[in-house]
């Protein structure tokens, strides 16, 4: 008998409150299990919809991205929410692990923000107990992620009034902060996106997303990406949508990455009817101006300085795998692939690949 025929045995002769008890104190006291208090944990740390939103953006905060994509639908009671970012990934074989109790990549580090703290390993499991279903969509190292979270909101409830956003005012210092507005799913965003004015934070319809993701992902992309249509995986989750080569690809893209739309909308995201998002910050100030004449920046901004040509990007990594060998002859290693070459917007990184000599 399997250990699993065994526990379903017990618990049919017991019932399934034996399962949730590690010993009998006696006088109605007991030692829970650690699986069941976590459990019950995870239960107490998320008390609406709008707490999910934040634990996923702290996570993508957390993976060091510099773009936030919040995909918000709704049908019938159930709320599906995407957040897509440009981070340091999951890799695949983590895809269900980080939805387990006490598993986290903050081993040294946890982060104590507003929300109170983070790094202990139970956002993620928190979120899937709570929800009707929760996983990752796509995602590897170094391309990013896309996290998907269907709730039903009949048992985990929202704030009634969600197509409110909250009227922001300055403080004496200038700053922007949301001043008043129900405690909804883009309050709470804004609020984020005001804690975090280095990050691009967008927040839309799947739709909205999309176009956005096409817009930005084209700009960036250069001719030899493009016609890479054939290669979509290899390129980061966030930038998919924009190399793809019409209506049919984008459609089945965007599912692979949870945003699933029509072919048509992908028409239409195509041909530039759907107007990209601006950044939350973005909006935040064209609402709340300042004294100044300044204008919002748009969601370009501070894009066009660091753009390399794929052939120079090539040449770069020639030179770094020549550069290498001599490191490779003194430590007995030799490279596994080419050196992997990641533009950010402030940033060229290098990533080195390498397998020990026997």
């Amino acid at each position: 008998m399997s250990d699993n025929d065994l526990l379903s045995f017990v618990a049919s002769v017991s019932g399934d409150a034996f399962l949730k008890v590690e010993e009998n104190l006696g006088d109605g006291f007991v030692r829970l299990k650690v699986s069941e208090a976590e459990r019950r944990q995870a239960k107490h740390d998320i008390r609406g919809v709008e707490d999910i939103v934040v634990e996923l953006l702290r996570n993508s905060r957390d993976a060091h991205a510099q773009r936030i994509f919040i995909a918000a639908g709704r049908e019938g009671d159930v709320r599906t929410l995407t957040v897509l970012d440009d981070g340091v990934g999951i890799p695949v074989a983590l895809h269900e692990r980080i939805f387990e109790p006490r598993v986290t990549s903050k081993l040294e580090t946890m982060v104590m923000d507003r929300w109170g703290v983070h790094g202990r390993g139970m956002a993620l499991f928190s979120i899937r107990q709570n929800a009707l279903s929760a996983h990752v969509v796509s995602g590897d190292a170094h391309k990013g992620a896309s996290i998907s979270v269907s709730v039903d909101t009949t048992v985990l409830p929202e704030k009634a009034d969600q197509s409110t956003w909250p009227t922001l005012e300055r403080d004496d210092s200038g700053a922007l902060r949301v001043a008043r507005g129900p405690h909804n799913i883009v309050r709470r965003v804004m609020e984020f996106a005001l804690e975090h004015t280095e990050m691009d934070i967008f927040f839309g319809s799947p739709t909205e997303v999309l176009a956005t993701m096409v817009t930005l992902a084209r700009f960036e992309l250069d001719e030899i990406d493009l016609l890479r249509t054939s290669e979509l995986t290899r390129l980061p989750v966030w930038q998919r949508p924009g190399a793809a080569a019409d209506a049919e690809e984008l459609t089945e893209t965007a599912e692979d990455i949870g945003l699933p739309i029509s072919e048509r909308t992908a028409h239409r995201i195509l041909a530039g009817d759907v107007v990209p998002l601006r950044t939350l910050y973005a909006v935040a100030t064209k609402a709340a101006p300042a004294t100044s004449d300044a204008q919002a920046p748009d969601i370009y901004r501070d894009r066009r300085g660091l753009k390399i040509h794929s052939a120079d990007l090539d040449a770069f990594a020639a030179d770094l795998e020549k550069a290498f060998d001599a490191l490779a002859e003194r430590y007995y290693i030799h490279l596994r692939t080419a050196p992997r070459i990641t533009v950010g917007r402030d940033d060229i990184r290098v990533r080195f690949e390498v397998d020990k000599e026997d």
